[in-house]
């Protein structure tokens, strides 16, 4: 019972931690030419390639910014957990009798 009072304190001072992050409004570009959803998810499913190649060459980002907000973050968060880490699950499967 008392771990389940600590995880959810935990996640509740995240939850409160979280509402403080915001994005800087010059970071967020209303024109047609700012990455948007497209853009957001192609980033995401290359992200692990990226994240290896900023390490070493400067010129390479993770994450474009300026962005359209909340279209781009959508693609990226999707490009991640569905196209970078979904045939990573998909790949385990259960085997019977072993």
């Amino acid at each position: 019972m008392q771990r389940r009072v600590i995880i959810a304190t935990a996640s509740c001072a995240l939850l409160l931690l979280s509402a403080c992050a915001h994005q800087v409004p010059e970071a967020v570009v209303q024109d047609g030419d700012a990455p948007g959803f497209l853009a957001g998810l192609l980033h995401g499913f290359i992200f692990p390639f990226a994240f290896i190649g900023s390490f070493f060459d400067d010129k390479i980002a993770i994450y474009a910014v300026p962005n359209n907000g909340g279209w781009y973050d959508f693609g990226f968060f999707l490009g991640i957990t569905v196209l970078g880490g979904g045939s990573w699950f998909s790949s385990k499967k259960k085997r019977g009798g072993d």
